[in-house]
C-alpha cells in the first residue's frame, strides 16, 4: 500500500513539473496564430515518470499533464494529436529502460532520444503540417536544432539526478 501511496505522489509531482515547465517556463513561438514550437524542459519530468515509474504512469503523466496545461493555459485550439504525443514522451522512455543495455548512460541516452527524435522531431511537426498546414521548412529547421540539444542536455540532467540518492534506487530499474 505504502508502494502505491508513493508511486501515486510521484506521479502527481511529474505532472504538475511538466505543467509548470511546458506552459509557465518555456519559449513559446506562435507561427500564424498557432503555437509551433516551443523550446524548454517541459518532457523532461514525463520522460522521468515513464523511465521511473513504468510506461503507464509515463503515458497517464504526459497525457493529463497536456490536459491540465491545456486548461490552465491554452494557446489555439484542443486537439487531441498533442495529448497523444505527451503521452508517447512517457511510454517510449518506460519501454526503453526496460530493454537490457551494458551502460546506464546508454539506457538513459537512448530512453531520452527515441521519444525526443520520434515524437519532437516527426510526430509533432507531422500533425502541425496536417492539421494547420504550416509549411515543412519552417516546422523542422528549428527542431533539427533543438532536438540534439535537448537530447544532450536532457541526458545529462538524467544522469546527474540518478547520483541524488533519492533518485539513485529508481535508477537501478
Amino acid at each position: 500500500m505504502r508502494e502505491k501511496v508513493r508511486h501515486l505522489a510521484f506521479t502527481g509531482i511529474f505532472i504538475a513539473m511538466s505543467v509548470v515547465l511546458t506552459r509557465f517556463a518555456s519559449l513559446r513561438i506562435a507561427i500564424g496564430g498557432i503555437e509551433g514550437i516551443r523550446i524548454g524542459f517541459g518532457t523532461l519530468p514525463i520522460i522521468l515518470s515513464g523511465m521511473l515509474l513504468g510506461s503507464i504512469s509515463g503515458a497517464l503523466t504526459g497525457a493529463l499533464a497536456d490536459i491540465i496545461g491545456f486548461v490552465l493555459s491554452p494557446m489555439g485550439p484542443y486537439f487531441p494529436h498533442f495529448t497523444l504525443t505527451s503521452s508517447l514522451y512517457g511510454v517510449v522512455p518506460g519501454i526503453v529502460s526496460l530493454l537490457p543495455f551494458h551502460s546506464k548512460t546508454l539506457r538513459t541516452f537512448c530512453a531520452v532520444a527515441i521519444p525526443q527524435v520520434g515524437v519532437g522531431l516527426f510526430l509533432t511537426p507531422y500533425f502541425l503540417h496536417t492539421l494547420f498546414d504550416m509549411p515543412w521548412k519552417i516546422l523542422l529547421v528549428p527542431r533539427l536544432v533543438s532536438v540534439p540539444l535537448n537530447t544532450i542536455a536532457f541526458t545529462a540532467l538524467i544522469l546527474s539526478l540518478f547520483r541524488v540518492p533519492a533518485f539513485a534506487a529508481f535508477g537501478e530499474r
